[in-house]
């Protein structure tokens, strides 16, 4: 209704003039183009939950709630979330509208079907991290990150901006640089250009151990530019990987129906292991390969392979 209409928008023109807390990455998209076009690349059905985070001043959320049967935002700040009561708690959205006035770190995620959010930039990698491993899965996510953030997000193996990240993301989800948005179209202004991506889940992850997956994919990228061979040859990744394999060894040992195993006598030694490990790198075919170059079927192979051995990376 046109009152309603008028209503919301005398209440965003109040909001905008509240002060902005830079250090909570408080800089609202004031732009209606750039607020359109995000609820359209979502798209968003009309029996669709959505997740929004930091909705702020609410110039998105109004737009999510005319498209989706109910919006969940999740608002740190206490003086927005306040806001944002007093801007839909009234109207004809307010049965549609949840405000969760937490931390969206520590929150826990309600169902979703699709996330939007225009996001404080400096919890970028941890709440990527979140969403990937969110179940059930939603359908996708349409975010803005901070320019570079989004485009090593976005890397395929063999750019520069290719990383830790971007091996880690592809590795459940599939992601899509949509668009790129200059700093002027915030209040306040960014110091950094932005980027908005769509994130699309792979389906069932595969079968793997995560905190196994990250340590050998911390271990690569911290020396991306090096060969596999040259990695693995260094003292301190064997003796890493020997001492895990031990470990390894030994509960796998103590688990067994029987006296306890002798712990030394059986023990990998370092020469043994570095042995090893670059026969599994020459068996891989991957020994002169460079980490930058790698692909997610490349890394889980490599898992695979230090694995069967008995050599683990956590």
């Amino acid at each position: 209704p046109k009152a309603e209409k008028e209503k919301t928008e005398k209440g965003a023109a109040r909001f905008i003039t509240m002060e902005h807390h830079k250090s909570k990455g408080q800089h609202f998209l004031v732009n209606p183009l750039i607020v359109t076009a995000i609820v359209e690349k979502a798209d968003i059905k009309n029996t669709d939950t959505v997740l929004e985070i930091g909705p702020g001043s609410g110039n998105l959320t109004a737009k999510l709630l005319e498209k989706a049967k109910k919006v969940v935002c999740v608002e740190l700040d206490s003086r927005w979330a306040a806001e944002l009561h007093k801007r839909f708690g009234g109207g004809e959205y307010a049965n549609k509208l949840t405000i969760i006035n937490l931390d969206v770190l520590k929150a826990e995620l309600p169902y979703f079907d699709v996330c939007v959010a225009n996001l404080p930039y400096q919890i970028s990698a941890p709440f990527t991290n979140k969403l990937l491993m969110h179940r059930p899965m939603f359908r996708n996510a349409v975010l803005m990150y901070q320019r570079e953030f989004a485009l090593r997000l976005c890397a395929k193996a063999g750019d520069e901006l290719y990383c830790r990240l971007s091996v880690n993301t592809a590795l459940l989800a599939d992601v899509q640089h949509l668009i790129k948005v200059g700093k002027n179209n915030f209040k306040p202004p960014p110091k950094v250009e932005s980027s908005v991506v769509r994130i699309t889940p792979r389906g069932q992850p595969p079968p793997i151990n995560f905190i196994e997956w990250d340590g050998l994919v911390r271990l690569c990228f911290g020396r991306k530019n090096k060969t596999l061979g040259a990695i693995f040859r260094q003292k301190d990744v064997i003796d890493l990987l020997c001492r895990n394999f031990n470990m390894h060894a030994a509960v796998g040992a103590s688990a067994k129906v029987g006296p306890a195993p002798m712990a030394t006598d059986g023990e990998l030694q370092t020469e043994r292991a570095k042995e090893m490990i670059l026969e599994i790198l020459e068996e891989a075919k991957l020994s002169d390969h460079r980490s930058a170059k790698l692909d997610v079927d490349h890394f889980l192979m490599l898992l695979n392979a230090f694995n069967v051995k008995g050599f683990h990376f956590a």
